[in-house]
């Protein structure tokens, strides 16, 4: 297991492949996720946003786009604007100095996605984490193709997979080859072991990203703490953050009349959704720890966006972003 995970952080475990009779709304493979590629077109991740996009906020676009570079100081000259002045510099010197800016050729963009064992269930169309695997695939493509970096973070229950923004195709084809093959490794009967948590994943994310990225995180969001709620905010200060929360309507809403097996790979028990009291408190937990994560959006001005394993993925992104269905 540590040497498949090493591999998977390096971007060498083989080629991860639909063994015969798999579906692919259980498994994504790479040349699957290559296949996004032209799809991808229409979507932006730009500060320019659709009236209708949820990344658009009542003013103004709710992604501030690329920064502004230092250039060099030089005199001030009639018609500058003085907001341009740089007052120590003047106030030193005795002459009044301006700051020169250029913007940036392009602004570095992290996907960060999670494909631990809790994304792994679908009740409807896809698994969980196949439906992040296929947006985080499509947002990447896109972002590409606008002209700025791209990188990630893959984690599973057991590995992080970094891959550092750049501006290549190499660098994009590792992050996908990274995706295909943590994809790969969920299965019904993985071992039970504790998964990283997202807190981790977002420490790694702030060591990589510290400020001036659009930062999409891709999560079902289970388990977060207050420091998870800390690490957001602080992310969304200095960042364009977009969180992306994947759910599956099962959880939802939970359907009455059931008897299930659950199972940890070790315990067993079961759940009466024919219980009453079962019933609302499976259902309460759930919403609850949706309604938590759809809050921040009011509480820490990040904007959420909601996918659903219940439906295609590439329809819904363009619905979020207010586009036509294409």
């Amino acid at each position: 297991m540590r040497d498949r995970a090493a591999r998977i952080r390096t971007g060498t475990l083989p080629r991860a492949g639909l063994e015969e009779g798999d579906d692919p709304r259980v498994r994504v493979t790479l040349d699957h996720l290559r296949g996004l590629e032209g799809r991808a077109r229409g979507l932006t991740f730009l500060p320019r946003q659709p009236a209708r996009s949820v990344l658009n906020g009542r003013h103004a676009s709710r992604l501030r786009g690329r920064g502004l570079n230092f250039e060099e100081l030089r005199d001030y000259l009639p018609g500058d604007d003085v907001r341009t002045i740089d007052w120590k510099v003047t106030a030193r010197t005795g002459t009044p100095h301006v700051r020169v800016m250029t913007e940036e050729r392009d602004r570095p963009a992290l996907i960060v996605v999670d494909q631990r064992m809790s994304m792994f269930f679908g009740s409807v169309l896809n698994m969980k984490s196949v439906t992040a695997a296929e947006a985080a695939a499509l947002a990447a493509f896109r972002i590409l193709d606008q002209g700025d970096r791209v990188g990630g973070i893959v984690f599973g229950d057991e590995q992080i997979a970094e891959i550092r923004p750049e501006r290549s195709r190499a660098t994009l084809n590792r992050f996908l080859t990274a995706l295909a093959d943590a994809n790969g490794t969920l299965r019904a009967d993985a071992p039970n072991v504790p998964p990283i948590s997202l807190t981790r994943v977002l420490r790694a994310v702030a060591r990589i990203a510290p400020r001036n990225h659009l930062i999409i995180v891709l999560s079902d969001f289970d388990q977060v703490d207050d420091e998870t709620h800390r690490l957001v905010s602080g992310l969304s200060r200095h960042n364009d953050l977009v969180l992306v929360l994947v759910s599956d309507p099962f959880a939802e809403d939970f359907p009455e009349g059931l008897r299930l097996i659950v199972s940890d790979g070790e315990l067993q028990a079961e759940v009466d959704t024919g219980d009453t009291t079962q019933h609302r408190n499976l259902r309460d937990m759930a919403r609850g720890r949706l309604a938590e994560i759809l809050d921040w959006q009011r509480t820490l001005g990040v904007p959420v966006l909601p996918l659903s394993s219940a439906e295609e993925t590439l329809p819904q992104l363009r619905r979020l972003m207010g586009l036509g269905p294409g």
